[in-house]
């Protein structure tokens, strides 16, 4: 029997064999497609030589490619460990062709390969083709000799592969292994073909259309190959089983978490075993690929994959962290296929060593806060999916293992509602994930660095520099030359601008060659091309041309001087606010700053006092701002903290600044200030001026945003307070330190008026009162216009007329702001009789109106002017004297 190991050899020596190169998998994380979270088909490396902005020295390719499906569109997380076939780890064998080979070379491949050097008995096979590929269909006849009845049409995206709305695209061909009529099912396109008869096996995608966005199509010119296999199916096929769990990889991991937890591997915790086995590769995988856990991003899916796994040890009654105790029996397993995750097998270890132990910590206190919401409900009632999913989201506790906890006290779970808010999670950390890898700009900009390099920062340490225009292009494309008026993106091979990063805007400034200047406006960077955009003000720039490049002074030393100031903004809110204070987005541009931080709270006045006060002492100082090259392993040593936003290579820049008497950070104890940081920066603290902070507003949920000034624009900022509040104390004739007083005793003043008026109005609209009442058909009734009153002043005076006649009816109607308000009122006594409601309509009638309503008593309607207001009055009385 072969060894998934044997199975994974087969293949790739098969295609190896055919003049294909043997392409190890690429990283999880993919280097070339922002858009996914991870990896998830073996052609998402190829990517770009599909489309041909990449060239390789080969045509063919094949590759195993590791896969996760856990976040995202394709999330698989939740089935792992209840069935046969689904994983959030997988390997996908897959052979690829750039334009070379098509339909009649992959097909016979695929063929030769299942039933030659596989062995699979050809009965057994049957294929599913796009309705319309007729070329298809035709190639397998040939090839394999199959009937008509073994090739079924499918007319649904089941078998049209599209790479996204726009783009490559084209029809496909699934095969599917028949395990006979003793396995309930039917082929695909019947409505049994949910059952596990049929199982697909291999996919092969003919890539041989361009789908544009008016929904046409067009032949590519250059018509290429995609497959993929998941290797777990074919192995469990070619190994007699219908499990891909009872697999020999699988179950070597199965039987290691069986012996480390002491329990039967077949027994009642199969599932447990199963999705730590599972979860074992995807969470090793991942931590040995870079992504760590986290509470977003990557790290987040991460994170709910080990906690996961981890529930399932604690379900199996283990007391202590068992999960990196597997990691060497998955290294014997894989660790030659993929050698990093031999590399990484002590990262590996120690982290899910660590995420465990807290997390055996947050199960104990998930148990006691799961208790504290079922106290809050009421007997028999379930728990509602929002407290269920803030268990699991905030404090890692898992629905199942609520459910679980819950149904042995006769109680369930809301889950629409718990759907609900994990769906709004899960937009919210798409939202939040900023993709990696090189970007997703045009072509155009990953072929430029292909062929010229990265662009060399050289503005560190200068802001001007001689450089080589590379490349001008206009609306996508190179272009030779641009004339005045023209607007360019520039690429030269280094450059003093500094591209936007890390919360820092891009420098303007000029790029000036023998005949021409370009005035830049912004700099933008592509994986590591910078792009100048600009207009040519003066003459003409040619491609090839040497030029001089100069940032604008004036504007990056307020950049400078910003950025500087808020890493010192971010030390003192996390000495003043405590250490739970982390980056969470900023702002470095030239006449401001913006900071964004995780907090709870408002940050109070006089909170905001002592940072700003904290700040300042540090500007003053007037230390030097250092800056290190240093491994991030050696930065995180020192106690140098990560900023939001940025991205870390093998050497990382570490920016110090400030000397404090005491509580510095990591092994540098006097310094006050210690980031990794790509940005510029100020020489001295000095420079920064001094620091005006503006206030604090909330961000979003937990985050607050604090704005701030400094230099010049802090100095403008105090002198523009400073002659405000002196124009104000002039108006007062008062000085300005009694103009806080004045103030309040003018305030209070305008209360007392304000009081004094609202009383004279109402007394204005009463008019005579009770005396001033018409009796009609033995009902006493008021009915008037009054002046100055607002709709909104109406009831009050309506219930105070009542209260005066005692027993009656009121009609008040007043206009404002070009509409009229009608109110009516009835005592108590009479709502029997007559109801405040037909009034009200009578009157809004009169007046050209519709409707009103209310309660009995009292009510309200509204009308476009009170010119009828007699014609009103009137027919109020006349519905009083029906009454």
């Amino acid at each position: 029997m072969p060894s998934l190991n044997d199975i994974r050899s087969t293949f790739l020596d098969y295609f190896a064999r055919n003049g294909h190169e043997v392409v190890p998998s690429s990283p999880l994380v993919p280097r070339n497609d922002p858009t996914l979270m991870f990896a998830n088909s073996g052609m998402v490396q190829f990517k770009n030589l599909f489309t041909g902005v990449e060239k390789r020295d080969y045509v063919r390719a094949t590759s195993s490619q590791k896969c996760v499906r856990a976040g995202g569109k394709h999330n698989d997380l939740d089935n792992v460990g209840y069935t046969a076939r689904h994983h959030t780890f997988f390997e996908m064998l897959g052979n690829f062709s750039f334009g070379d080979y098509f339909k009649s070379e992959a097909i016979p491949f695929a063929w030769e390969l299942l039933t030659k050097d596989f062995g699979i008995p050809k009965d057994k096979l049957l294929v599913t083709v796009y309705h319309t590929d007729d070329e298809a269909a035709e190639i397998w006849k040939k090839v394999a000799g199959l009937s008509d009845d073994r090739i079924i049409r499918i007319p649904t995206s089941d078998n049209f592969w599209q790479m996204g709305p726009t783009g490559p695209c084209g029809p496909c061909t699934e095969i599917f292994f028949d395990h006979g009529d003793q396995i309930w099912g039917g082929p695909p396109g019947s409505p049994e073909e949910d059952g596990d008869r049929f199982i697909e096996i291999w996919n092969l995608v003919f890539m041989q259309n361009e789908q544009f966005e008016d929904g046409s199509m067009r032949e590519l010119d250059m018509q290429s190959i995609d497959t993929g296999m998941g290797l777990e199916r074919i192995g469990a096929l070619l190994q007699g089983k219908h499990d891909n769990y009872d697999t020999d990889l699988m179950r070597a991991l199965i039987e290691a978490s069986a012996h480390a937890t002491s329990s039967d591997p077949d027994g009642p915790g199969k599932v447990h075993h199963r999705v730590i086995a599972d979860h074992l590769r995807s969470t090793s995988f991942l931590l040995a690929d870079g992504v760590m856990p986290s509470n977003e991003g990557r790290g987040y899916v991460l994170r709910r994959i080990m906690r996961r796994a981890m529930r399932h040890a604690h379900m199996l009654g283990v007391q202590e962290p068992v999960m990196h105790k597997l990691v060497p029996s998955l290294v014997r397993q894989m660790g030659a296929a993929y050698p990093e995750l031999s590399r990484a097998q002590p990262m590996i270890e120690d982290s899910l060593r660590s995420e465990e132990t807290r997390f055996r910590k947050t199960l104990e206190r998930g148990l006691r806060l799961l208790d504290d919401e079922v106290a809050k409900l009421p007997e028999g009632k379930d728990l509602p999916g929002e407290a269920a999913f803030k268990l699991y989201d905030t404090y890692g506790f898992p629905l199942d293992l609520t459910q679980d906890a819950l149904r042995e006290q006769g109680r369930a779970v809301d889950i629409a509602g718990f759907d609900a808010a994990m769906a709004e999670q899960k937009a919210q950390a798409r939202a939040a994930w900023a993709g990696s890898g090189e970007t997703k700009d045009a072509a155009i900009w990953f072929a430029l660095g292909e062929t010229h390099g990265a662009t060399e920062f050289l503005g560190y340490d200068s802001e001007e520099a001689e450089a080589q225009v590379l490349s001008l292009v206009q609306d996508g494309a190179e272009v030779e030359t641009a004339t005045q008026g023209d607007s360019v993106q520039i690429v030269v091979n280094q450059s003093p601008f500094y591209a936007e990063a890390g919360g820092q805007v891009g420098d303007t400034g000029t790029i000036q060659t023998e005949s021409g200047m370009v005035r830049i406006s912004d700099s933008k960077k592509s994986g590591g091309v910078f792009i100048h955009i600009g207009e040519v003000t003066m003459g003409q720039i040619s491609r090839g041309q040497a030029a001089k490049l100069e940032v604008d002074h004036a504007r990056r030393g307020a950049i400078r001087a910003n950025h500087s100031a808020t890493h010192l903004l971010h030390e003192a809110l996390r000495r003043h606010l405590g250490d739970h204070v982390a980056q969470r987005g900023s702002l470095n541009a030239p006449d401001r700053l913006r900071f964004d931080f995780s907090h709870n709270h408002a940050v109070t006045p006089e909170e905001i006092g002592r940072i700003e006060a904290e700040v300042n002492d540090f500007i003053r100082q007037n230390s030097p701002v250092e800056t290190r090259i240093m491994t991030p392993d050696d930065a995180r040593g020192i106690g140098a903290q990560a900023l939001f936003g940025e991205k870390y290579g093998d050497e990382v820049r570490v920016v110090s600044m400030g000397k404090a008497a005491e509580s510095g950070k990591g092994t540098d104890r006097q310094t006050y200030s210690l980031e990794l940081c790509g940005g510029t920066h100020v020489a001295r603290t000095g420079d920064i001026g001094m620091f005006v902070l503006l206030g604090d507003s909330a961000s979003s949920a937990g985050v607050r945003r604090i704005e701030a000034l400094t230099g010049q624009a802090a100095l403008e900022q105090l002198r523009g307070s400073d002659t405000q509040l002196g124009e104000i104390a002039g108006l007062l004739k008062a000085q300005s330190g009694d103009v806080v007083n004045k103030v309040k005793a003018l305030w209070d003043e305008r209360r007392a008026l304000e009081r004094e008026l609202a009383t004279l109005k109402r007394q204005m609209a009463m008019g005579g009162g009770a005396d001033d009442a018409k009796e009609i058909a033995g009902v006493k009734f008021i009915g008037r216009k009054v002046e100055g009153v607002s709709g909104k002043e109406l009831a009050p005076l309506i219930e105070e007329m009542k209260q005066k006649l005692g027993s009656g009816a009121v009609l008040l109607m007043a206009e404002a702001g070009g509409k009229a308000a009608v109110a009516a009122g009835v005592t108590a006594d009479l709502t029997a009789r007559v109801s405040a409601v037909s009034l009200v309509q009578a009157a809004t009638e009169a007046l050209g109106g519709k409707g009103g309503g209310g309660r009995p008593d009292r009510a309200q309607g509204g009308a476009p002017s009170l010119e009828a207001a007699d014609a009103a009055i009137a027919a109020v009385e006349g519905v009083i004297a029906a009454g």
